[in-house]
């Protein structure tokens, strides 16, 4: 192929010309035509530039539409090969474009991927939300920065140093408003890098936060939450009132010993921590999380693990099988073969199981009725049933709190934090500070109380994490994608160029 205009303009004054210098060959690489692999012979012209003044004496022809400069592959062929490099990476793009006739290896769709970003320039946006993400989580976590107004994300940080979040602040200035979460690393951040910028808490995590206050606050009265459990079963809640099945002899020896490891390790950190010892330094020398130091410390006895039965596919045909039970049929086989007849799906050895682990299976005696288990409820459970208000588990609420008037003005705190926080009651949030120095979430409000402008904006705003949330749920897939073998700058890389 060979271009045909008459005139070419320099690419440095503008100037046409009509006087040609030479020709050369280009072979530039293009979209394979059914399945065919194509390369193009263009034979290219260099013009002089008539300008005298122009510092451009010679120029070759400009094709801005069809080669990019310097390129060797037409912009199609180019933009085909940039979203295979987005969607599946180095290797896994070259394989795809061989297979559809686009002859690349993978080094050179990530070289081509790499020029691309270097020509995209970063601008920091008007509202800026900053979360964290987990490059593996529990160890390593990286910063993500997005644009609430239009949905995009700006940059990613290797890390998630005050230090890092600053500097980029400081290269990219002009956010007037910054969403972030509760953690004190990107508040400080912004203070520093962007004094002027107004802050903005998440709302979901001063709502994470809440719970966890409660959670902390009722842990040492356990005991009375168990208690109010047992005395009132039938009017307990749903999850209260579940049936905890028996469990085989050996999975209770099992447990047992379960047990006795853990409360080893209760005391041994009790006893480190009577010592003056921190948390970090007990999690270390146990080999504990930091998050069960804590717990064990916080707790005023030996917390029991708590379990919750799962459902299964033979649940919905437990009252018949009670029934044959009770009836003297032992027979597995039997019971299965009655099962399908019924509509049963599952294979004969889960219902061997189920039935290993029902009450009244291993007893000789028929004819005595099953004890009924105590029922139990975990403090999560009940701050969630706090929080939401359940109908369910009114009557058992109630209970608690005649029992306890301190659980009763903790909760009744909590409802309406929770309350002024969903409807952004900002008129209430002093009374509620001023309500709630004198209980057990004083700690909880005093953390408030040092982010006071930060939640006040919340009420105000409507800004939020929610769509920075949606970004990482996005960045985990492209990571996932990746199996591990490529490093920080190429999930950088695919994931702003895909934004």
């Amino acid at each position: 192929m060979r271009t045909s205009r008459l005139l070419a303009c320099c690419p440095v004054c503008g100037t046409g010309s009509r006087r040609v210098h030479s020709r050369y060959l280009r072979k530039l690489g293009d979209l394979p035509w059914e399945g065919i692999p194509v390369a193009i012979q263009l034979r290219t012209r260099k013009f002089f530039c008539d300008d005298e003044l122009c510092r451009r004496h010679i120029f070759t022809e400009p094709l801005s539409s069809t080669v990019p400069r310097y390129g060797r592959r037409t912009l199609r062929s180019v933009e085909a090969l940039d979203w295979m490099t987005l969607v599946l990476g180095g290797q896994a793009g070259a394989r795809l474009a061989r297979k559809l006739g686009l002859l690349v290896t993978g080094s050179t769709l990530l070289r081509q991927l790499r020029h691309r970003a270097q020509c995209k320039p970063l601008a920091a946006p008007r509202v800026l939300g900053i979360d964290d993400w987990a490059w593996r989580k529990g160890h390593r976590y990286g910063t993500i920065l997005c644009d609430l107004e239009n949905r995009r994300v700006i940059d990613l940080l290797p890390d998630r140093e005050a230090a890092t979040v600053s500097a980029w602040l400081v290269q990219h200035p002009g956010s007037e408003i910054v969403s972030r979460d509760r953690g004190g690393i990107y508040a400080q951040a912004a203070r520093a890098a962007a004094p002027g910028a107004i802050q903005v808490a998440d709302r979901w995590h001063l709502l994470r936060n809440l719970s966890e206050a409660l959670k902390n606050a009722l842990s040492p009265h356990h005991r009375l939450l168990a208690q109010a459990a047992r005395s009132g079963t039938s009017e307990a809640p749903a999850v209260v009132a579940a049936a905890q099945p028996s469990v085989p002899p050996w999975e209770l020896r099992a447990q047992q010993r379960n047990r006795e490891r853990r409360f080893s390790r209760y005391e041994e950190v009790r006893r480190l921590g009577q010592t003056g010892a921190s948390h970090a330094s007990i999690a270390r020398q146990l080999d504990l999380d930091h998050r069960t130091v804590c717990k064990f410390l916080r707790a005023g006895t030996f917390p029991e693990a708590q379990r919750s039965p799962r459902s299964g596919i033979v649940d919905p045909y437990a009252d018949y099988l009670d029934q044959r039970l009770e009836q003297g049929h032992r027979n597995v086989s039997k019971l299965w073969r009655e099962l399908r007849e019924q509509g049963f799906t599952g294979q004969l050895n889960i219902v061997r199981r189920w039935l290993r682990c029902r009450r009244g299976y291993y007893p000789t005696s028929t004819a005595a009725a099953p004890r009924k288990a105590a029922p139990r409820i975990s403090v999560r459970q009940i701050v969630w049933h706090i929080l939401k208000e359940t109908p369910a588990a009114q009557v058992y609420l109630q209970q608690i709190y005649q029992a306890s008037p301190q659980i009763s003005a903790i909760s009744n705190l909590a409802m309406e934090f929770f309350r002024l926080i969903r409807q952004r009651d900002l008129p209430a949030l002093t009374p509620w500070f001023e309500a709630a120095k004198t209980t057990a979430l004083a700690g909880f409000a005093s953390h408030l109380a040092r982010d006071r402008e930060a939640v006040e904006a919340a009420l105000m705003l409507l800004f939020s994490l929610f769509q920075v949330e949606g970004q990482v749920h996005g960045l985990k897939l492209v990571k996932r994608q990746m199996y591990g073998r490529a490093g920080f700058d190429l999930l950088r890389l695919r994931v702003l160029q895909s934004a």
